[in-house]
């Protein structure tokens, strides 16, 4: 078979191109160090590696989110840490002020070292965020959650939760609400509170008291009225149930004994000291009661003249009741508290987790599009050796010629 010179030389040249081209492709991928340069080398791993590296930068994403929701959850822990104190700080001067050998100036100057603590409180309620909003603001971030009142405070903002997603299925709340932190809590023992009448004359003291009967605790509105008769004078307590029309007489004429339980409707407690002919105690469900207002009634309490045995017993019966308050106060920013601890638990938790799963994304992509450079080397060579080789051939057979052969 006849040859033409000028379809070997083509053959030649568009052989020497595809050598040349396959060596340009390998020295890119052994540059690169990746064996997937282009979808077209390898479709198959090209869609995989960017379902992978998409996943990998959600990750990332994640973390970064994961970083921002530590940040908020710190912030927040240190200003209820320093409201934790500050509460502590008020029991004690509760307590401190009780003190029998007080005077009433003496409770006047722990009224004005309250008022204080107040301020400082109010302070840390309108904590700033760091973003230039409140801490404690709800969704209301740009408003100031709290304003002090007569009576307390009054809360601006909202009960929202603001959320940051920090896994591919969780979200975690980053902030709580100044109304979850600093109104959520129940007055007296939880249950119910204790009280007694401010117009009673005598020197009797209630206790906070307990539920001793979940079965017959019915969170109705109780009235213990003391009457003093008969020769010698005997002191007896009648329990009236006032959440009913018309009121229930519950017990009557009940000999008082001091310090002895009195027991109704699934409640107990006792009082102490003499009531007078007509005093009256009053049994209540707990309310959310502002922790504002704790304290400035506290304050009230304080600056009210403790004047004979009635006036001290008002005055005892009023820090007891504050005592209590402030107590669930507490124990509703340690809930806070232990709330925000769980979550930061939970983002290192999922540090963790998005740390192997980084490393196993890096991995998959290797596998994926990362080149063999000891066969890639080998492959190079050899196709050094088989393009010098093919450019020798081409070169003696593009010299061919019938004229070679013709001699003069």
């Amino acid at each position: 078979m006849r040859i033409a010179t000028s379809t070997i030389f083509e053959a030649g040249v568009r052989q020497l191109g595809t050598l040349q081209s396959d060596m340009a492709k390998l020295q890119l991928q052994m540059s690169s160090n990746k064996r997937v340069v282009t979808p077209s080398d390898d479709p198959v791993a090209a869609a995989r590696a960017l379902e992978v590296t998409q996943s990998q930068s959600l990750n990332t994403q994640l973390a970064t989110n994961r970083s921002n929701a530590r940040s908020s959850l710190s912030q927040e822990e240190v200003a209820l840490n320093s409201v934790t104190s500050l509460l502590q700080d008020v029991q004690d001067l509760v307590v401190s002020s009780g003190n029998a050998s007080f005077t009433d100036a003496d409770r006047a100057s722990k009224a004005t070292e309250l008022e204080g603590r107040l301020a400082d409180l109010l302070g840390l309620a309108n904590s700033a965020d760091g973003n230039g909003g409140f801490m404690f603001s709800g969704y209301k971030s740009a408003t100031q959650p709290f304003n002090l009142n007569e009576t307390g405070a009054d809360y601006a903002g909202d009960q929202g939760q603001r959320m940051v997603q920090v896994g591919s299925t969780r979200s975690v709340p980053i902030s709580d609400s100044g109304s979850a932190v600093f109104e959520n809590n129940p007055t007296g023992n939880g249950r119910f509170q204790t009280g007694a009448v401010s117009t009673n004359k005598g020197a009797g003291i209630i206790s906070s008291g307990t539920v001793t009967d979940v079965s017959q605790f019915n969170s109705h509105k109780y009235a213990l009225d003391f009457k003093i008769a008969g020769d010698p004078a005997v002191t007896t307590y009648s329990v009236t149930d006032n959440s009913v029309d018309p009121p229930l007489a519950v017990q009557t004429d009940q000999p008082y004994k001091e310090g002895q339980s009195i027991t109704f409707g699934g409640m107990s407690m006792d009082i102490k000291g003499v009531p007078a002919d007509g005093d009256s105690f009053t049994v209540a469900p707990s309310q959310k009661q502002s922790v504002f207002t704790t304290i400035t009634s506290l304050i009230k309490t304080l600056r009210t003249g403790a004047i004979g045995s009635a006036g001290k017993a008002a005055l005892t019966n009023g820090l007891n009741q504050a005592n209590d308050n402030i107590k669930s106060a507490l124990d509703t920013v340690l809930t806070a508290r232990s709330t925000i601890g769980s979550r930061l638990t939970e983002l290192d938790s999922l540090d963790s987790t998005g740390t192997d799963l980084n490393i196993q994304y890096a991995s998959t992509l290797s596998d994926l599009t990362d080149l063999d450079l000891v066969a890639a080397y080998s492959s190079f060579s050899q196709q050094q050796i088989t393009l010098t080789a093919a450019q020798k051939s081409f070169t003696t057979m593009s010299g061919l010629s019938l004229f070679n052969y013709i001699s003069g």
